[in-house]
């Protein structure tokens, strides 16, 4: 039971090891553009993960530079260009739109209509109904074996 309890406990302590990294900015401002950029650039070692949730040292560091260029009066466009001319378009989880990230944005667009066209085929093909009308004579011959079927039961 001791050490269940134990196990329990350590699981919770597993939230202390996030990212705790203090800045004093000049202003309030500063320091909402610091959250908002670090939660947009992506890890570069991680993958998966931003700026601001990556313990990686090159996240570190990107953070630190961050801060600094923040402090310095970077705007927030002139930020994102030097991180893109020094680590591409994947460092952005946003990148813009060009002729490099052209299928990126319009592949969901693409993969709606081409979903939506095939649904509107099954549907229009599947409206004609099941079996086609039989003529008098399929229809005679048809009763005639059911006919002799019954008999036969």
């Amino acid at each position: 039971m001791r050490l269940a309890l134990a196990f329990l406990l350590a699981l919770c302590t597993l939230p202390a090891a996030a990212v705790i990294e203090t800045y004093e900015f000049s202003s309030p401002e500063l320091e909402a553009r610091y959250r908002q950029l670090s939660q947009e650039l992506r890890c570069p070692k991680c993958q998966n993960q931003n700026i601001a949730d990556s313990n990686a040292p090159i996240s570190r560091d990107l953070r630190r530079l961050l801060y600094q260029q923040l402090e310095a009066g970077a705007t927030d466009k002139e930020i994102l260009e030097n991180m893109v001319r020094r680590y591409g378009e994947f460092v952005r989880y946003r990148p813009d739109f060009d002729r490099n990230t052209a299928l990126l944005w319009l592949a969901p667009v693409l993969f709606l209509a081409v979903g939506a066209g095939l649904a509107v085929l099954v549907l229009r093909h599947g409206r004609g109904g099941g079996a086609p009308a039989l003529d008098g004579e399929e229809q005679a011959r048809l009763e005639a074996l059911l006919a002799e079927r019954d008999r036969t039961e």
